[in-house]
């Protein structure tokens, strides 16, 4: 199959790689990433569209999904795709959708989990929104490059569910430091705190799979400096989204609120900005 792919960042490029490493042709442009190994260099979003029946677009927000929408659109054909991998505002996801449907193109949006690990593994989980139809035709693409598939709804409920989970992914990252933080003031070592937490009522993703606390747990980017993974500031942008969504619908989500704000602090004002999410633990620390 012929690709488009727009958007060769850090998630983007894995994933593009795993795209033409299982034998699809794709033709991809970035306005600052140099295309992987196997992706032809595209030079513009239009001519990427222009290459591909199907079109995807891995971007950072709202606004370069819409401006991209507009460079891109013109130039598909009708019965064309456009899968949206980005993690946008829902109603930038729902104007994408309305602008495809306009020029009779297919679109699905189709946000991810899992981070630039999952990227490169081909283990990213995909919540997608959009018809049927659409969504049928992306699949085989999808399980190229996630290990886990769900169709959440229509056009932008793939969004809505990544917000869902971002949300609880940034609240309960913060409660596990604040954890550790705890153990530490009380003597308990963090060994031995994840032994019982992980196999208790305490047991969670952040704790299990994504430990914050150095040389505790399995890898994680708290056995790396801290280095992402999954970006403190694409947590905040992720929880920003989610009380956006929240005022949208009069939903009442105190404790995400609050999280919010955590991020906020720490990336704007306590050089948690470059790091993993998980490195909010050193608000925590004992000094």
């Amino acid at each position: 199959m012929k690709i488009g792919f727009v958007g060769l960042g850090n998630m983007g490029n894995p994933m593009a790689q795993n795209l033409c490493r299982a034998g699809h042709e794709v033709a991809g442009f970035d306005i600052a990433a140099v295309c992987p190994d196997g992706v032809t260099d595209a030079g513009s979003s239009a001519a990427a569209a222009r290459h591909g029946q199907i079109v995807i677009t891995m971007l950072p927000d709202g606004n370069s999904l819409r401006n991209a929408v507009s460079e891109i659109m013109p130039e598909m054909s009708a019965g064309n795709v456009l899968l949206d991998c980005s993690t946008v505002d829902i109603a930038s996801a729902k104007a994408a959708a309305d602008e495809a449907s306009a020029a009779f193109v297919h679109f699905v949006d189709a946000p991810v989990s899992g981070g630039v690990s999952g990227a490169e593994a081909g283990t990213l989980t995909f919540m997608a929104g959009g018809t049927q139809e659409a969504f049928d035709l992306v699949l085989p693409l999808l399980k190229i490059m996630g290990g886990r598939v769900v169709h959440c709804g229509s056009a932008g409920s793939g969004q809505a569910a990544k917000i869902c989970n971002n949300m609880i992914l940034g609240a309960t990252m913060i409660v596990t430091c604040e954890a550790f933080g705890l153990a530490d003031r009380l003597g308990l070592s963090r060994d031995k705190m994840f032994e019982v937490v992980s196999t208790s009522s305490g047991f969670s993703w952040s704790l299990n799979k994504y430990c914050p606390a150095p040389n505790v747990g399995p890898n994680s980017p708290s056995d790396n400096d801290y280095m992402p993974g999954f970006a403190s500031d694409l947590m905040l942008k992720d929880l920003r989204l989610s009380q956006e969504a929240a005022t949208s619908c009069d939903a009442d989500t105190p404790i995400g609120r609050h999280a919010m704000e955590i991020f906020r602090t720490f990336v704007e004002e306590e050089n948690g900005s470059g790091l993993d999410f998980s490195a909010i633990i050193k608000k925590f620390e004992t000094p």
